[in-house]
């Protein structure tokens, strides 16, 4: 073990040394849970989050993407991630190259499946064109108005906060999710690769106080409760992982008598740092929201794309939707008096 002194950013501005015991292996994510003072709690004012950079606008995951979501003006950059084989962190929500919007070096598009994110290097992934819909594939339907971005590559999470620094950006913040699978171990790195990559990239940019991680799998959010506690963490459940323990930290989801509570028990005691539940948009009544706020969570529901629906979350309370089509919850917003993000930057 080794004694390490850093100086911690605290919220007053003010500057402190702080000599803490670590080792080797842990430095990269100890400095993220002992430095990071939390950052500013999602629950405060409306959180438009732009779904994988807003996909109904341009190429999902893409700097284009978040680019376009940042001109528009969103809160937050919602985004997954992956680890290649060379152990960079790439933004992607498929574990495997997605023929509805990848082509190949050649410009093809991907017959079928392509090999995981996992087992390919970096060089090797940034190889694909991710920046268009298949125009024969049924997945891109309800995108029909996404602008194309040809060239575009799956990006490394370092570019992405490289370029919201270069933007002067000091506003938007990003909502992260690992991409795991309890039920198929081998399409991805483990969890607590993958976590602690996350954290030490995120570390390296500076950018832990405007970040949130989500997981459907919350063994990383209960790795990320361990070894960065002052992150917020977003629980994030649907009605088929909510019925399968290996999704759940182990936690029984019929031993509870609500979600919100379910929730707030894989959370623990999260001291300062906001737990958030995101739930799917479909199974949220107003008992659910109303409850979940009074055990001090945030609600922030998945994926609404239908005016109707956002309009009707608003009114329920909810305080913030995830959405592929951030212009539309902007109208809605707007509709509701809510104060918007500002644009640009």
């Amino acid at each position: 073990m080794e004694t390490v002194t850093m100086a911690c950013s605290l919220l007053d501005g003010a500057r402190r040394p702080l000599a803490i015991r670590f080792g080797p292996l842990l430095l990269a994510t100890a400095l993220l849970a002992g430095c990071a003072a939390p950052g500013p709690d999602p629950a405060r004012g409306f959180d438009l989050q732009a779904h994988r950079g807003g996909r109904g606008m341009a190429p999902e995951n893409t700097l284009a993407a978040f680019a376009n979501a940042i001109d528009l003006g969103v809160t937050t950059l919602e985004l997954d991630i992956g680890l290649t084989a060379d152990n960079v962190v790439v933004i992607s929500h498929d574990t495997a190259l997605n023929p509805d919007h990848t082509r190949d070096a050649s410009g093809a598009w991907l017959p079928a499946t392509g090999p995981t994110i996992r087992s390919m290097t970096l060089a090797q992934v940034q190889g694909y064109d991710v920046g268009r819909l298949n125009p024969a594939s049924n997945y891109g339907k309800p995108f029909a108005g996404q602008q194309p971005r040809d060239g575009e590559r799956i990006p490394t999470l370092a570019a992405l906060f490289a370029m919201v620094k270069a933007r002067g950006n000091e506003q938007v913040r990003f909502n992260i999710e690992t991409k795991l699978d309890p039920g198929k171990p081998d399409e991805t790195a483990a969890p607590e690769p993958m976590v602690r990559a996350l954290l030490a990239e995120i570390d390296k940019a500076g950018m832990a106080r405007r970040v949130t991680l989500q997981s459907f799998d919350w063994r990383a959010l209960a790795l990320v409760g361990q070894l960065a506690p002052q992150l917020p963490r977003a629980y994030l459940t649907t009605a088929r992982t909510l019925r399968d323990s290996r999704w759940t930290q182990g936690l029984n989801a019929g031993d509870f008598a609500s979600t919100p509570l379910l929730v707030k028990a894989a959370a623990g005691d999260a001291g300062k740092a906001p737990v958030i539940w995101s739930p799917a948009f479909a199974d949220l009544t107003p008992a659910q929201v109303q409850q979940a706020q009074a055990l001090g969570m945030t609600v922030l529901p998945w994926t609404v794309n239908q005016r109707a629906d956002m309009l009707r979350l608003l009114d329920m309370g909810v305080d913030g939707v995830i959405t592929d089509f951030p212009d539309v919850l902007r109208d809605a917003m707007r509709e509701r008096g809510r104060p918007l993000p500002r644009a640009g930057a």
